[in-house]
């Protein structure tokens, strides 16, 4: 009896042990808002209210983000604060829209993706009454961005 019962506690340790392992990985591959470091923290901020709600590979790809941050010159650091600042304030629908987009432009041959880079900085250098007009003039222009 005693040799059943060391087996099933065995047993039970070590189930104990790689349920525990499991879990530290998961947390550690997908940590919650409050399990990151301070470091983290500073340059996610702009997603702090959504981080408990981002899929894993989002939070992958923020924490990535956050591990080069340091290395990045200022310019690059204030570009990604912007970015994340921009991207924190989509919506939803906005969001799976640019991912849908960015989707496309990757499948575009170099070439393709030359042209459309320079056509965006001419967009960039055109003033906010140009970039109205043109987007009133768009095929996917809602009326309703007026109201």
């Amino acid at each position: 009896m005693g040799s059943i019962l060391s087996k099933i506690t065995r047993s039970s340790l070590v189930l104990l042990i790689l349920l525990n392992a499991t879990l530290s990985n998961a947390s550690s591959t997908d940590p919650t808002w409050a399990e990151l470091n301070n470091e983290q923290h500073k340059v996610l901020t702009p997603l702090a209210a959504e981080w408990n709600t981002l899929r894993p590979w989002q939070r992958e790809k923020m924490l990535d983000i956050a591990r080069d941050y340091a290395k990045m010159q200022p310019d690059q650091q204030k570009l990604v604060q912007k970015r994340l600042d921009d991207w924190s304030r989509l919506t939803p629908y906005e969001r799976e829209n640019a991912r849908k987009r960015h989707q496309q432009f990757q499948t575009l041959s170099p070439e393709k993706k030359q042209v459309m880079r320079k056509k965006w900085l001419e967009y960039q250098s055109l003033s906010e009454e140009q970039k109205q007009n043109l987007r009133k003039n768009s095929p996917d222009y809602d009326k309703a961005d007026d109201l």
